[in-house]
């Protein structure tokens, strides 16, 4: 009697969570991106600059649907680099990024805070590279390097956050620059979902 009423216990929790999975969504998120670095020739993502703002409203605007509970918003978080094919050859491509990003309400209340550290040292530390440049075949130079799949819990009534970047330390060759300067791009961010439970 013992085991059967386990069971159906358990048989219940399987289907509680079950039901809860099936009320939740996820979907692309809405995306206000004040500099949009171009679309991947080969994922044919959009990749948005990550720009170090003081006043979070100027940042990377997510809209997240109405929802209860607590939603969770993620994304791919990337490094920048500008590539160059002469420096790849002669070897002196070589740079390591750490770039912190800061989701903010867009009054300026820090929900989380991510880091993203990766190397680059040959074409192939790409991404992707991206459309709407004067290279070949209408490249950019500037091209997403490393990935870091980034999720943020969005507190239960914050239907927009705003992504910022806060800093970013690049080591190469010849040295090493920290950067903290209001308007500088630290980051690129792509693919930017939402999950929540619908009202």
């Amino acid at each position: 009697m013992m085991v059967r009423l386990l069971l159906l216990a358990g048989a219940a929790l399987v289907t509680t969570a079950a039901l809860a999975a099936q009320d939740r969504r996820i979907e692309p998120a809405v995306v206000r991106c004040p500099t949009v670095l171009g679309v991947g020739l080969n994922t044919d993502l959009a990749f948005c600059d990550v720009l170090i703002q003081q006043d979070a409203a100027l940042g990377v605007v997510v809209i997240v649907p109405p929802y209860r509970g607590e939603a969770t918003l993620s994304f791919n978080l990337h490094n920048r680099h500008t590539y160059s094919a002469e420096e790849d050859r002669g070897g002196r491509a070589f740079a390591e990024y750490t770039a912190e990003i800061a989701v903010a309400s867009v009054d300026g209340d820090v929900v989380g805070r991510r880091f993203i550290l990766s190397e680059f040292r040959t074409a192939d530390d790409l991404i992707d590279r991206v459309t709407g440049g004067a290279g070949p075949g209408g490249m950019k130079a500037v091209a997403p390097t490393g990935v870091e799949r980034v999720f943020i819990a969005v507190p239960d009534g914050l239907e927009v956050v705003s992504i910022v970047g806060q800093s970013l330390e690049v080591v190469r060759l010849d040295g090493r620059e920290t950067i903290r300067s209001v308007g500088r791009p630290v980051a690129v961010i792509s693919d930017v979902r939402v999950e929540y439970r619908e009202p």
